[in-house]
């Protein structure tokens, strides 16, 4: 078995890496203009398409916590699940208490 070497390599063509590629091949049709309004609002939901389900509590406690905590600027890493799954499962006015107190951290 022959070793690679760098010179053997002389009949491939040299191709730069910070070439800037041919605009005409950008994905995007036409380039955004200062004037052009990009910003639009989403159309409102439809109450027929909405979905008929109904969290557990628990879950609920859950939820508000994360948006709680985020809220707060402690954003929950993933390590933190299970100590947030464990408050979740505490009394509602338990978890009412602790969103107050990070409610006032602000």
């Amino acid at each position: 078995m022959t070793p690679w070497n760098n010179e053997n390599l002389s009949s491939c063509a040299y191709a730069d890496p910070y070439a800037v590629p041919d605009p005409r091949d950008s994905t995007w049709s036409a380039p955004v203009q200062a004037g052009d309004d990009v910003d639009f609002f989403l159309p409102p939901p439809n109450p027929a398409e909405r979905v008929n389900w109904i969290l557990d509590p628990r879950d609920e406690r859950r939820l508000a916590l994360n948006a709680t905590l985020t809220a707060a600027g402690i954003p929950p890493m993933p390590e933190d699940r299970a100590v947030i799954d464990q408050l979740s499962a505490l009394p509602a006015d338990v978890s009412t208490v602790l969103q107050r107190w990070l409610h006032h951290a602000l």
